[in-house]
């Protein structure tokens, strides 16, 4: 059951981590066409139903990633299991930080979390020492859990599940170079606001 549930909220958040990913890649274009493609996004997801369900899914994930974790300590792990428990870990710990610091801007110092809340601190000196690994090591551990997943359960035989398990890895870490890209290369002439100098 616990397997199961940690499955199917799985999927939940898959569906929503790749809309957002992909409104990330947008900022190759600039702040404008992120922000245009956020808004439309928020028309799905930004409603008490779906957000509630999001919330949801991401509590499951983290607590029944746990348990899982857990019950695995015992066993002499491959070395697929091992990054998939480590990958869960710390997405266990951005998916904690992450929804609190959107929380926090949303709700008390009353920003629209959009294009300036990430790159605030993606952009400024000394805190993103602390922002780029956090978030690339984030983007990694996304495409590293759904790698071995996706090996583990694949049906397509047309070439390997491990090199299928690459081929994910290799296409992640382009998506994260991209998003990197968009959301740090224009900085030079977008100025962020002043609200976001926090």
């Amino acid at each position: 059951m616990n397997k199961k549930l940690h499955y199917f909220s799985g999927i939940v958040l898959s569906i929503f981590i790749a809309l957002h990913l992909l409104n990330h890649l947008g900022s190759i274009w600039g702040a404008e066409v992120h922000i245009q493609s956020m808004n439309y996004l928020r028309i799905l997801y930004r409603n008490i139903v779906i957000e509630t369900l999001l919330f949801c899914s991401v509590s499951i994930q983290i607590f029944s990633g746990l348990r899982l974790v857990y019950k695995r300590k015992t066993l002499k792990l491959s070395f697929f299991q091992i990054i998939q428990n480590y990958s869960g870990l710390y997405l266990s710990f951005f998916l904690l930080v992450h929804l609190s610091a959107i929380m926090v801007g949303r709700y008390y110092l009353e920003l629209d979390t959009n294009f300036y809340f990430g790159v605030a601190g993606l952009n400024t000196f000394p805190i993103n020492l602390f922002f780029i690994p956090y978030y690339a090591l984030a983007l990694i551990s996304v495409f590293t859990h759904l790698a071995v997943v996706h090996k583990t359960k694949t049906s397509i035989k047309i070439i390997s599940p491990q090199a299928q398990f690459y081929i994910i890895m290799i296409l992640g870490t382009l998506i994260t170079i991209g998003i990197f890209y968009g959301l740090t290369s224009h900085f030079q002439g977008i100025d962020i606001p002043e609200e976001y100098r926090i």
